[in-house]
Parts: C-alpha cells; structure tokens; sequence
C-alpha cells in the first residue's frame, strides 16, 4: 500500500511539472505574438498567436515518448509564424526550446544534432523568404536568436544526458562493487566455518577415538586383570580431560570477539609429533617412525597441516584398521616434505557400506586432501596392494638454508621413535 501512495504522488508531481511548464511555454508564446511585425510594440494577441500557441503547447505532453515528432510539430509551427504576420521571435518558439532539450537528453547526439539543425534551418529559412529584400540588422539578429535558441537548449541536453549517464555509470559500479563485497564477505565466511569444521573435527576425532579404545581396553581387562584396568581407566580420564581443555579453548576463541588478552597456545607442529604418538601408544597402537633428509623448519601453515595429517591418518588406523601398528615416514627433500602412514590391517577405511554401522560418512580424508591443498601440496589415501591403508601427503618447503648453519638436533635420524 506504500508502494502505492508513493507512486500516486509521483504522479500527481509530474502532473504538476508537466502544466506548469505548458503553461509557461503557452505565456511566452503570446508575448512573442503580442510582438508586432511593423513597430515592434506589444499589444494584444491576435487570434493567430492565440492558434500558434495553442497548437505548439499542445504536443509538449508527448515529447517524452516521440520528440522527433514533437520537434517536427512545433518546427512546422514555427514556420507558419510569418504568413500569418507575426513576428518570429525567441518568445513564440519557447515549445520548440523545451523539446529540443528534451530530445537531446533522450536521443544519441548524431540524431538529436541533425534535427535541431534541421530545424533551425527551416525556421530560418521560413523566415528569410517573407523578409525578403527588406531585411534589415535588428531581423537578422533575431533571426540569429531564434535559431540559436533551440541549438543551445539541445547542448543543455546533451550535457544533462552525460550527467546521467555518469550518474548512473558511478551508481552501477557502487552497486557491483557492493556485490563484490557481500560476495567476497560470504567466501570468508565459508572459508572460516570450513576452518573451524576440520579443527573440531581432528579435536574430537582424534581425542574421543583414543577415549574409545581405552575404554575398550578397561572393560576387556576388568574381569582378568584389574591393575590394567586401572591404568586404562587413568588414561581414559586423563585422554577425555585433555579433550575438554582443547574444546573449552577452541569453543572460547569462537566466542572472543575482540584482541585476546593473552597470547594463545602455539598451533600444534610435528615438534609436538613425539607426545602424540605417545597419546596413541597409550591407548594400544605402537607406532614405528622413519625420518629421511635433514629436518628443518617449517611455516606455521604447512606445520600445522603436517601434524593434522598424521594425526588424523594414525586416528583412522585406531579407528578402522583392526590393528595395533602403523609407521610413520618423514621424507625431507629441498623443497617437499613427503608424509606417509601406512597400516597392515584389515581396509575397513573403504569397507563396503553393508559391513559398517549405519552412520553419516566422516569427514577425516576430505578434512586432510583440503588442509593439504591449501597450503600447496596434494594427499592420495587408499588401500595398499600387499594389505592395510595408505596416506601419502606431499607439502612444500621454503628454500633451503646452508646445512653448515643447521642445528645438530636436525641431522637424518634412523628407524624407531629419534623423534
């Protein structure tokens, strides 16, 4: 209904314009026909400017939608000013002005430019031929006026019509660069929730999967060997108490909206590999690590990438495999670090759907292709030839620097846990 009112007094409004402006074209032409032709007084309209203004004021409404034809009207007009011996003047051909104007703002300048001048050359000419032989400087200087005044008011429009085209130009590009930002905003917003999905996935997967098999060991042992039992129960308590701090602390950064107070926890590296490895130990998965190349290192991105991978790799094994070993290979070459874990157990990372649960697939082999992609490497996962699952990651490496500068604590380390 709003919408509807609004409409109603534009439209009222542009009535109002579109009278005042007839009525005061229809003023000027009879001042121009009040003008006499002999002494050049004014006096009262004759009938013939009353049917001069009449007539030109009478095709205003529709310049908007045809102004050739409205031009043509009011020039063809204007041309009949002289036989019926009324002065041409600037005044009579106000009609002409308004349109002019208004088909240089509507019409592409070569158009709008060779009807005015057509215009005004037949208006001239019209006149010419009635004052022929006595035509003196004051007829040619009004002449003059007359033609120029419809050339001038085209320029207006043409201006005004740059105006808005640059308006509109300026008006366009705020409205695509305002897309651009909602566009760019929502990428982000994607790209974060993306973020913070892998984060608390490897969290919770990682710590809840070490709980399960704890647990599990403690009700296997319980009846036969108590002390285990205790001991597992310990770690179980220690493994969910340690999943709760992460999740507080994560859950926390989320819900922080301004610059923390404190500096956060380091974001996990492979410095950090030897206390997850012995998460896993704990909960009955040895793990064998192999390092090859001279260790050195690594940008935040790719170390944090790094231990998610082998953290979520070695969790599926605890997970799926039905085994209680994995290795752990380290390559280091010039500019990659390749990852690989590898398992003997039995492929139920890729079991058919009839031989699992019924529960939603998980997220952990898209999680690592993803982290591994973003920071410029590439992860292949999938059953081995000879038994077991394989994840094989490759990720980039600033340059290397000279060796000789290299702590001693970064020389090749051989099989076992040197990490």
């Amino acid at each position: 209904m709003a919408n509807t009112g609004e409409g109603g007094a534009r439209a009222r409004g542009t009535w109002w314009r579109e009278a005042a402006i007839t009525a005061i074209a229809f003023a000027f032409c009879l001042l121009g026909g009040a003008l006499q032709v002999d002494d050049k007084a004014i006096s009262a309209p004759p009938a013939a400017a009353y049917l001069i203004a009449v007539v030109s004021c009478a095709v205003l409404p529709v310049r908007h939608r045809a102004p050739l034809a409205a031009l043509a009207a009011t020039t063809v007009v204007g041309m009949l000013v002289p036989p019926l011996d009324l002065l041409l003047s600037p005044p009579i051909v106000a009609p002409a002005v308004i349109i002019a104007y208004t088909l240089a703002v509507r019409t592409e300048l070569r158009a709008a430019s060779a009807a005015l001048l057509a215009s005004a050359a037949l208006l001239v000419a019209s006149n010419l031929v009635f004052a022929f032989g006595s035509l003196s400087w004051q007829d040619a200087s009004r002449i003059a006026a007359v033609a120029a005044f419809p050339l001038v008011a085209g320029i207006l429009g043409h201006s005004t019509q740059n105006r808005r085209a640059y308006l509109a130009a300026v008006e366009e590009r705020a409205l695509r660069a305002e897309k651009s930002r909602d566009s760019e905003a929502r990428r982000r917003v994607a790209e974060e929730r993306l973020r913070i999905a892998r984060e608390l996935h490897d969290l919770v997967a990682h710590q809840i999967t070490l709980a399960n098999a704890q647990a599990t060991v403690a009700a296997h042992l319980f009846d036969t060997r108590p002390e285990q039992t205790r001991k597992s129960l310990r770690e179980l308590v220690e493994t969910t108490g340690d999943a709760l701090d992460e999740l507080r602390a994560t859950v926390g950064l989320l819900r922080h909206t301004g610059d923390a107070a404190a500096p956060a926890e380091p974001a996990p590296g492979l410095s950090r590999l030897p206390t997850l490895l012995e998460s896993f130990r704990r909960a009955g998965l040895e793990v064998s690590v192999h390092q090859e190349g001279t260790a050195r290192p690594l940008p935040p991105g790719v170390d944090l990438t790094a231990y998610r991978i082998v953290q979520e790799a070695l969790t599926n094994v605890t997970k799926h495999a039905g085994t209680n070993s994995a290795r752990v290979r380290l390559g280091w070459s010039r500019d990659r670090v390749a990852i690989t874990v590898a398992d003997d157990g039995g492929d139920a990372h890729s079991a058919p759907a009839a031989t699992l649960p019924d529960r939603p697939p998980g997220y952990g082999l898209i999680g690592m292709r993803e982290r591994a992609t973003a920071v410029g490497g590439h992860l292949s996962a999938g059953r081995r030839p000879e038994g077991g699952f394989l994840v094989s990651a490759e990720l980039p490496l600033p340059p290397a620097k000279d060796r000789a500068h290299s702590p001693a604590g970064e020389r090749p380390t051989a099989d076992g846990d040197a990490l």
